[in-house]
């Protein structure tokens, strides 16, 4: 991780916008459905120069119990007003200003984002060289809901397969699981496929997770409760197919808890999710020390939280394909310039050598999608 040398970042100003995107398709889990996304984005600024960060947390506490209501509350009120008053030599330097603040892993993260953002471009230097990326292009994977039926599943998995996406995501729960994976096996037989089920089940329906061990998944991702370390350890000592944990992990010693006691094989890395970049570096020089591998999770973000996303994917650790894919997929209102594209080969490029997360942002669009702005 790269540490440029030069005075203090002072931050001079900072807004908060609240847009509403419509996706082109909803998009349905065992949380429920999502029509749109109401985003909460931070500007930071310094010296002219301008960082931006991108809140994932959704308008309910379905995922975590953080809400759009609740981060924009305790970056108003705590962590803006906190970082106004100090300089940061950097960016690693703001987990221990914000330490006191317990949970709010969202909202630390959103406003981190936009700390490293503006360092990298005070000083020229893209994210993937300051964390210390190494890979030019990342794999990218698709994550499908759940469908009405299963023909527009197999549709979609079709069209997924012929734009090359390198791994499929199938979401599930009770009553979509076992079935709709024989049949999709039945027609793609030989392509990386796993499941998701955003703890939609109990240890009490591990005979499920039995019939889908004969599917040759990748891995199953969260099967369980989010607090249910002990009973996905037990579960993973009864199917061969590697779980990987998503929600139970918000911090670097979840981590190394989960994977210490064989709960998981495989850890999903949503940055957002565990505060921030610098709580991901952590999980990523764990991941070295215990050889687990990692892949970069997604919240249905814009291009802001997604370039973010494609940097951290960037590491060596993060050796399995992403889900992050293309710009094109989800939106029609793009407020980064480059958007992201899905290369012939299934893989998405890292903005390298500009500087921050790689992309100009177009403020008037934000501006323009925006139903409030504060001034913090």
């Amino acid at each position: 991780m790269q540490k440029s040398k030069g005075d203090g970042m002072k931050i001079e100003k900072a807004n908060l916008f609240l847009v509403k995107v419509a996706l082109k398709h909803p998009f349905r889990t065992s949380f429920g459905v999502t029509k749109e996304r109401e985003i909460l984005l931070i500007r930071l600024e310094s010296e002219g120069k301008s960082g931006w960060g991108e809140c994932v947390a959704e308008h309910g506490p379905w995922y975590s119990g953080e809400t759009i209501a609740s981060c924009k509350y305790i970056i108003s009120e705590y962590i803006t007003p906190w970082i106004k008053k100090e300089e940061l030599e950097h960016p690693t330097d703001y987990q221990l200003l914000v330490s006191q603040i317990k949970g709010n892993q969202m909202a630390k993260a959103c406003v981190e984002d936009a700390v490293w953002d503006l360092y990298g471009r005070l000083n020229d230097l893209s994210l993937k060289n300051l964390i210390g990326g190494s890979k030019e292009s990342i794999p990218s994977g698709i994550s499908l809901g759940i469908q009405k039926n299963i023909d527009i599943l197999l549709e979609k998995i079709k069209t997924a397969v012929e734009q090359n996406y390198q791994r499929i995501k199938i979401k599930i729960e009770p009553g979509w699981d076992v079935e709709i994976i024989k049949q999709i096996r039945d027609v793609f037989p030989d392509i990386l496929l796993m499941v998701d089920a955003n703890s939609a089940y109990r240890f009490k329906d591990k005979d499920i997770f039995l019939e889908l061990d004969k599917y040759d998944l990748m891995m199953i991702e969260q099967p369980l409760q989010y607090y249910d370390i002990l009973d996905h350890a037990k579960l993973q000592k009864e199917i061969s197919t590697p779980i990987c944990l998503d929600e139970s992990i918000k911090s670097v010693d979840d981590a190394r808890v989960a994977i210490e006691a064989d709960a998981c094989k495989i850890v999903n890395v949503k940055p957002a999710r565990v505060g921030g970049i610098t709580e991901t570096l952590k999980i990523h020089e764990l991941a070295k020390t215990l050889k687990t591998p990692l892949w970069c999770g997604g919240m249905l973000e814009t291009g802001v939280g997604r370039a973010k996303n494609v940097a951290v994917a960037s590491l060596s650790t993060f050796s399995l394909p992403n889900d992050i894919s293309e710009s094109a997929r989800y939106y029609t209102d793009y407020i980064v310039d480059p958007i992201f594209k899905l290369n012939s080969d299934g893989t998405i490029d890292v903005p390298g050598d500009s500087p921050g997360i790689g992309v100009k942002i177009n403020v008037e669009k934000i501006e323009e999608l925006a139903s409030e702005k504060i001034s913090l």
